[in-house]
This record gives structure tokens, sequence and C-alpha cells, in this order.
């Protein structure tokens, strides 16, 4: 459907069939030094120094793991310590009387009292200039 004409199209050289290759290496991954905190966080490795130069994929997959199970453990042990710790302060509120309830009147009082006073200085002011 389109009458344009075919613009040449720069030839590109094909690739050899045969393209060199990278030397073999042993498939294995140079942990960063968080990585070997990890391998020894997870007990896989008693010191950083025991770790070696390469290592697989799936060593350093398992202690990430690990490391994010145990992370995971804190967290819900720290989560059930906050709510015991929430309760026991809210039962010794409730122990002094004490209720937001309550403190929500006083501070509205507070303010209406503040607001009164106020009115009574602008009037006072407004007598005077009179």
């Amino acid at each position: 459907m389109c009458n344009k004409p075919q613009e040449a199209k720069a030839e590109v050289p094909a690739a050899p069939a045969h393209a060199p290759r990278a030397p073999f290496r042993l498939p294995g991954y140079r942990p960063s030094n968080m990585d070997k905190k990890m391998l020894v966080w997870s007990g896989r490795f008693k010191t950083a120094d025991q770790i070696p130069e390469l290592v697989s994929f799936e060593m350093i997959d398992a202690a990430r793991n690990k490391i994010r199970v145990k992370a995971c453990y804190v967290m819900m042990a720290a989560t059930i310590a906050s709510c015991l710790l929430m309760v026991f302060l809210g039962k010794r509120a409730v122990g002094r009387h004490e209720s937001l309830t309550g403190q929500n009147m006083e501070k509205k009082a507070r303010w209406r009292e503040e607001l009164q006073r106020e009115k009574e200085a602008a009037l006072a002011l407004s007598e005077k200039a009179q």
C-alpha cells in the first residue's frame, strides 16, 4: 500500500559463526562484606576468615533467608512485648482514674476559659477606648 521507495539499508557484517567465549569459570559468587556477615550470623561459618573466596548462590540465598526469618522473629517478639507494655500502662492509668475522655474534656474546658478571658479583655479595652 505504501508507494515510497525503499531506502538502501546499510549492510551489517554478520557475526562470525564461532564467537569467542569467556574462559570457563567455576559457578560461584564473590561475597561482599555484608554477605560475609550474613554467612557468619546465619551460623554457616564460625568466622569471616573461614569463608572461601567463591561461594555458591544457593549458600548466600540460604543465609539471607535464615537472617530474614530471624529478623521476623525479632519483630514479632518486639510487637508482642510492646502490646503487653501498652496493656500494663493502660491498667495503671485506669488505676489512677485517667482516661482520654477526661483529658479531652479538661483540655476543652481550659480552652473555653481562655477564650472567655480573651473576650473579657477585649471588651474591657473597647470600654476604655470610648
